[in-house]
């Protein structure tokens, strides 16, 4: 019985050293997985930040100033159909400039920047100025006008301070 009892023993033995080899292997094989995935999502967010600061044109500690051009406040009767109450809009802009050289370009060609502005806003209806996307055209329509009036000097961005339609 003595003998038995020891082949049983061994046998039991080799039935769990397969086991924990499997274990073993199973664990490892994860803590792989794991690392090749940081490794893969530290590597591609370092050259997702890389390409964003070569995009900016400058070392990472470079900081690129604009400088602000405010326009007077212009309020505008805006267009009405018959049997309508009319309309205003007050609005307040800003011109973003890459420089202040721009800014002294502007200040002579203000008169046909505002002309400009005036003359379109009055044509716009209340309808057009409703939601983001009215508010969006009506930003890019500005920013292509003061390009044209100040030609060859060059707006940035147009920057609204305030927008009231009444």
């Amino acid at each position: 019985m003595a003998a038995e009892a020891e082949v049983g023993s061994e046998a039991s033995a080799k039935k769990g050293i397969p086991k924990l080899f499997l274990i073993i292997g199973a664990a490892a094989v994860v803590v792989l997985l794991g690392g090749a995935g940081l490794f893969f999502m530290m590597s591609s967010s370092g050259s997702a930040e890389a390409a964003a600061t070569e995009g900016h044109g400058g070392a990472a500690g470079e900081v690129h100033d604009t400088f602000i051009f405010n326009l007077p406040p212009m309020m505008v009767n805006l267009n009405s159909t018959e049997g309508t109450a009319p309309s205003f809009m007050k609005l307040t802009v800003g011109l973003e400039v890459a420089d202040e050289h721009m800014m002294t370009e502007i200040q002579p060609r203000l008169p046909k920047v505002i002309d400009a502005f005036q003359v379109y806003m009055r044509e716009l209806r209340k309808s057009d100025l409703e939601g983001s996307a009215g508010i969006y055209r009506l930003k890019e329509e500005l920013l292509r006008r003061v390009n044209l009036s100040i030609y060859p000097a060059q707006v940035e961005s147009v920057l609204f301070k305030e927008i009231l339609v009444q």
